[in-house]
């Protein structure tokens, strides 16, 4: 690999090491239809799946001011990023369970925090993004459907007695 070209791998890297959550797993002994089919879900997922040199990876960690992924960064090392941390990490909690060479190594927060390959199996079964935003949702709704529910019933109530009133003198 020339020169330029390590650069800009390396760049490459340190930005998305910067902005994004990571989780590097050990990828050896995937055949080519178990990584086709990975690179795939991690597309629809919005997980970025990179292949990288454990030195380049290693000088883009230094760069970024990332401490403590050298543990990790030996052997085959592929990296997942992604905005959402929950979603690489039940992506490749996914492929750890069903290829049995496939391994998890650990992984990166965005605030900096390094994981071991046990702290990403929790947060894989954490909910995702947008369950948790859907979660939110709902018990911020609850309650102001409840309260519309008590403004309405005096109106409503107040029908219900004045239809009976028109009832009666109609009869």
């Amino acid at each position: 690999m020339k020169r330029e070209d390590k650069a800009r791998v390396i760049e490459e890297l340190t930005e998305k090491l910067r902005g994004s959550s990571v989780v590097l797993v050990d990828f050896k002994g995937m055949n080519v239809a178990q990584s086709t089919r990975l690179r795939a879900r991690s597309r629809e997922a919005g997980v970025d799946f990179v292949v990288a040199k454990n030195t380049l990876a290693q000088r883009a960690a230094n760069e970024a001011g990332v401490e403590g992924l050298d543990e990790f960064l030996v052997g085959p090392t592929a990296l997942a990023f992604s905005d959402d941390p929950v979603a690489s990490a039940k992506l490749m909690a996914e492929f750890a369970d069903d290829i049995e060479a496939f391994e998890l190594k650990g992984g990166l927060l965005d605030g900096g925090r390094v994981m071991g390959s046990d702290d990403v199996v929790a947060l894989s079964k954490l909910p995702g993004r947008e369950q948790l935003l859907a979660q939110l949702l709902g018990a911020i709704q609850a309650p102001v459907a409840g309260l519309v529910t008590v403004l309405n019933a005096p109106l409503r109530n107040l029908a219900v007695v004045l239809n009976g009133v028109a009832e009666q003198k109609q009869q």
